[in-house]
């Protein structure tokens, strides 16, 4: 069964609330997603770490079973504010 945007979108909301975050359907088909998430909670994490942390925030949605086959992800901390 497929994913809605809207749903990936919710289950990484609930895990970082104040996260920027971008969905979009690569395929049109609901399986192939991309998502850019930017969050404070992932300073300081590599992009592995990061990542984990995303799949981690989708509940086994990840699988065969779970309705979202491919999802290709951009993470990053956001911007320092530049000392002035």
């Amino acid at each position: 069964m497929a994913m809605e945007a809207a749903e990936i979108e919710a289950l990484i909301r609930e895990a970082f609330p104040t996260a920027e975050i971008e969905i979009r359907d690569l395929a049109g088909d609901g399986d192939h997603y991309a998502a850019t998430v930017v969050a404070e909670e992932f300073r300081g994490k590599n992009r592995v770490q990061q990542h984990q942390m995303i799949y981690a925030a989708l509940k086994g949605r990840m699988d065969l079973n779970g309705g979202l086959h491919a999802l290709a992800l951009q993470t990053r901390a956001p911007a320092s504010p530049s000392a002035e």
